[in-house]
């Protein structure tokens, strides 16, 4: 592939290429904006991390004309069940909600990436990669990124505004000041895809609660139909979970019946932190996805957040390059933090009220989960903030 040039200025300089820089780019490019999206890594993601897309993120892709690419490469998903081993506790239904994508799709991180970067690149556009950003300042109206290449080559690249999409270390956001509240939570998390049998349908995302932590087992496409990818909590996980390490954790907490995990695709420890950044803005510095918010994945709310984030900041700058006040951003973290804050807020109680180890206590919030499982306004309300529609 040949290497396109950076140039020495533009309009938008976009730091990461995730799910969220690329979301960016494409509404700058469908746009006619001219923008440079940069990325450190040497090629993008091949490991599945978020696996799944709600209907509000689906709407906003279908405004790009993606969102039917990928709904034919993922599993339509239109259940969600709440579960203490054998027990149901509550089932919530995404078929009645007010959309054209009333199901969560399940899909791996890659597929929606390379979704995105097929589009982007039928629009013109491109990544240029591996280049890390070492520094980041607004100066005489403009704002200066320097970086290096694989090569420890310097160079600098001057725009007018600049989107830091670059992840929870975010370096446009340190080099920009701006603060990122919050805490770790105490446990680790196990992240694995992998190939089981499975008692359930693949028509739900199931959550497995448990004195032992909070399990979430979702299914994701493939021909065999035994792929599923499986996050739970643990007080010190492997750093590479292996079979036994998946089934054991599944047999302990999940619903029992048949289930045998024959291999592990890819599989992965981390820790997750609950954090909010105190500002989306620093002048000519903005922030979205994970740059600007991290929480719990409980509800797989993570991506779907900065894909949205992306999609309004990105339709902002538009409007400013075309001639509009500066002042119209602003509204840009007034209209997305409160929304960042809702869904750590909304992540952090499911994942505290998962793993209660009290037994009274769990006891409790098994019989409550039950009675407002029962009413349909309960039911709906949830479906309706899992599906992130009251984020439009």
């Amino acid at each position: 592939m040949a290497v396109i040039p950076l140039p020495e200025a533009t309009s938008v300089v976009i730091v990461g290429a995730g799910p969220t820089g690329l979301t960016a780019a494409i509404v700058l490019a469908e746009a006619g904006v001219d923008h440079v999206l940069i990325d450190r890594l040497h090629e993008g993601a091949n490991t599945s991390r978020a696996a799944v897309v709600h209907a509000r993120t689906l709407e906003v892709l279908d405004g790009l004309g993606i969102a039917s690419t990928l709904v034919e490469r993922g599993i339509e998903v239109p259940t969600f069940k709440l579960r203490d081993g054998a027990k149901t506790l509550a089932t919530i239904e995404f078929g009645d909600l007010p959309t054209a994508f009333p199901y969560a799709l399940m899909v791996p991180q890659e597929v929606t990436e390379q979704v995105l970067l097929d589009r982007l690149h039928a629009l013109g556009g491109a990544v240029h990669r591996p280049l890390t950003v070492t520094r980041v300042a607004e100066e005489n109206n403009t704002v200066t990124v320097e970086y290096t290449d694989e090569h420890d080559r310097r160079g600098t690249i001057s725009a007018d505004y600049v989107i830091g999409a670059d992840g929870m270390h975010s370096v446009v956001r340190e080099q920009a000041g701006i603060g990122f509240t919050g805490d770790t939570y105490p446990t680790s998390f196990v992240l694995a895809d992998v190939g089981m049998s499975w008692p359930t349908p693949r028509t739900e995302v199931s959550l497995h609660l448990s004195p032992e932590g909070i399990t979430v087992v979702a299914p994701l496409p493939d021909d065999a139909g035994v792929r599923y990818r499986v996050v739970a909590t643990v007080d010190d996980a492997p750093a590479h979970p292996t079979v036994d390490d998946v089934a054991a954790l599944l047999n302990t907490r999940g619903p029992g019946g048949d289930i045998r995990v024959d291999k592990v695709l890819w599989s992965s420890r981390f820790r997750v932190h609950h954090r909010v950044a105190d500002h989306y803005r620093a002048g000519r510095v903005l922030l979205a996805g994970d740059a600007a918010h991290v929480h719990s994945p409980a509800g797989g709310q993570g991506m779907n957040t900065g894909i949205q984030d992306a999609a309004l900041l990105a339709t902002l700058l538009t409007k400013v390059t075309a001639g509009e006040p500066d002042s119209v951003l602003d509204s840009y973290e007034t209209v997305r933090r409160p929304i960042a804050l809702d869904v750590v807020a909304f992540t952090d109680r499911m994942t505290r009220m998962a793993t209660v180890q009290s037994g009274v206590v769990r006891a409790a919030r098994n019989t409550a989960a039950r009675l407002l499982g029962r009413v349909p306004a309960v039911r709906d309300k949830l479906a309706y903030q899992l599906s992130e529609l009251g984020n439009h």
